[in-house]
């Protein structure tokens, strides 16, 4: 083992009691979300809202990235990119999809299993006129996962859309998913490394709630 991992193998330590339990959770899950995003938004973590997005291309092949999560509703977690992206066209072959909000200093996380579905241009369009013009341009500039031969031909990609494109529309190769979830793990961190896991799996309707040894 190098010396880095010598000095940071124990570096973890031990976490502040903070049980888990079921009772202590909102019988909505989406809502439970929301309300650990408000104490990680309230403890002035950094980029409270990253997640992290997983997705299979044809072969299996497992890709992780972060994301931004943008609402909550509609029973789903929202999020924007680009539909041609390696993400987006994966997504198109396989719309089952993780995410993760980890939420470290408060010794939080909650992971998602579910299925992405576009939201409509409307929705799509009313945030992307929300957005600066900077990033609209942005988005008219950029062939997102694509090789680019250097920084100068990106930044003069940029130089162009700015030119020749109408930052106000939406451009037909970017917009939103909703991830619809099927199973939400909330998961707290305790002493011992025997840290709370309860699970919310998705049954028709309704949601079955266990907990998980961990």
């Amino acid at each position: 083992m190098s010396d880095v991992f010598d000095s940071i193998v124990d570096m973890a330590g031990e976490v502040d009691e903070s049980p888990l339990r079921r009772d202590h959770l909102d019988p909505c899950p989406l809502r439970q979300v929301e309300i650990w995003l408000e104490d990680a938004v309230g403890a002035a973590l950094p980029a409270p809202n990253a997640m992290i997005l997983g997705t299979v291309d044809a072969e299996g092949q497992p890709s992780a990235r972060t994301v931004l999560l943008k609402a909550i509703r509609d029973g789903g977690f929202l999020f924007f990119t680009n539909f041609q992206s390696r993400k987006g066209r994966e997504i198109e072959g396989n719309s089952a999809v993780s995410l993760l909000l980890p939420w470290l200093p408060l010794y939080r996380q909650v992971s998602i299993a579910g299925i992405a579905q576009k939201v409509s241009p409307e929705e799509s369009q009313s945030y992307f006129s929300s957005r600066p013009l900077a990033s609209r341009a942005g988005a008219w500039a950029s062939r997102q996962s694509e090789t680019v031969g250097s920084r100068e031909e990106l930044d003069l990609a940029f130089g162009k859309a700015e030119q020749n494109f109408d930052l106000n529309e939406l451009p037909p190769h970017w917009g939103g998913y909703l991830v619809i979830p099927q199973r939400i793990e909330f998961w707290q961190g305790r002493s011992k490394r025997l840290h709370d896991r309860i699970l919310f799996d998705r049954s028709g309707d309704e949601w079955a709630i266990s907990r998980l040894s961990p």
